[in-house]
């Protein structure tokens, strides 16, 4: 073979290489995901499962976003893996994606709960604005890289109700030997008080309540405790949720899968959950009010605000209880430090802007 030849054939081998590179670029580019996505949450559940700003609603999204690049195929509670599952599902990669809440993985890690409330914590406004711009998405990614997880905030209920109670709360002794749904942090300040903590997923609570089982529930607020049919288990209803000024939706994603995904369908993930976020909060105050309403007029509900004595004593074992466990666990301490000191700064802006408004009726 002649030496020039031997050139042409081998610029030609190489300028084919490089005609060919981006034909694979762009067949990559039009790759379809057929994903799977769990859920915590049992079918047919407004705010989790169905409507605005829901897990079905976020999947629409995607894939229209995606022009039907992004395929999730959605599974609530119990239709694929147990309700409380999907952590681990997501983690070894049984399911490509969760719809649920951090804290209920506190057995994981203990600073998985910050990322979806904090008892004494910020409202929405400050969650979102530590999450977003005041670095608690990093620490998020921090506290799941471990577990080779990564997560989103993808709803908001605001703030929240202390929850149904067989009996009246009158004082701080009435906890005293009360069986309760409710998870997280919250929970371990219960227990402090004499509360026996049961950790029982949504579609749970309300025949455990019917039943007995338990004296006590939190869930979320008028117009999804009222879907639950609490009202009818339960007439006392407390305010105000202490234990839960907001609570975030997670969508946890596997990491593996993440970091291969271009990065366009990244974008699309997290606009879809960015926009799920603002829609379900504003779905959940466009709702709760005539719920609430409905409640007390046709269901007999008895709604009362917990003495200031009792707030005291559970923001006393609030922190009390935040000290001591968090002094066992590094990260979780710089989690917890990050939050408050956020908190703070927050807190000087909130208090002379948003708490004017509804403190003065401007």
């Amino acid at each position: 073979m002649s030496m020039k030849r031997r050139d042409f054939l081998k610029t030609g081998a190489v300028a084919g290489g490089a005609l060919m590179a981006p034909a694979i670029v762009k067949a990559e580019s039009k790759k379809t995901y057929h994903l799977k996505m769990t859920s915590a949450y049992p079918p047919g559940s407004p705010f989790y499962t169905t409507g605005p700003g829901s897990a079905t609603d976020f999947v629409k999204r995607v894939e229209a976003m995606s022009g039907g690049r992004l395929k999730i195929k959605f599974y609530a509670a119990g239709e694929l893996i147990p309700a409380l599952g999907g952590f681990d599902a997501v983690r070894e990669g049984t399911v490509d994606m969760n719809w649920a809440n951090a804290y209920f993985w506190a057995g994981r890690s203990f600073a998985a709960q910050f990322f979806t409330n904090v008892p004494f914590g910020m409202d929405v406004l400050g969650t979102n604005a530590w999450l977003s711009q005041g670095g608690g998405q990093e620490l998020w990614d921090e506290v799941y890289a471990p577990f080779g997880v990564k997560a989103f905030a993808a709803g908001n209920t605001g703030m929240q109700m202390t929850g149904w109670f067989r009996k009246p709360i009158e004082s701080v002794g009435d906890f005293k030997g009360l069986r309760m749904r409710i998870p997280g942090l919250s929970g371990k300040v219960y227990e402090q008080l004499g509360v026996s903590v049961k950790l029982l997923p949504g579609g749970e609570i309300f025949p455990a309540l019917q039943r007995g089982v338990i004296d006590a529930a939190e869930f979320v607020g008028p117009y999804l405790d009222r879907k639950l049919g609490l009202m009818n288990a339960a007439k006392h209803y407390y305010t105000p949720g202490w234990h839960e000024p907001n609570n975030v939706t997670e969508l946890l994603v596997n990491k593996q899968l993440w970091d291969g995904m271009p990065a366009d369908l990244q974008a699309i993930i997290q606009n879809a959950a960015a926009a799920c976020n603002e829609i379900s909060f504003s779905w959940c105050n466009a709702n709760n009010a005539a719920a609430l309403k409905d409640l007390v007029d046709n269901y007999g509900v008895k709604v009362g605000q917990l003495k200031p004595e009792i707030i005291s004593r559970l923001r006393e074992v609030t922190f009390d209880t935040l000290a001591t466990l968090t002094a066992k666990d590094p990260l979780a301490k710089k989690v917890n430090d990050h939050y408050f000191a956020f908190k703070k700064r927050a807190d000087s802006w909130l208090s002379i802007s948003e708490a004017v408004v509804l403190t003065q009726n401007l």
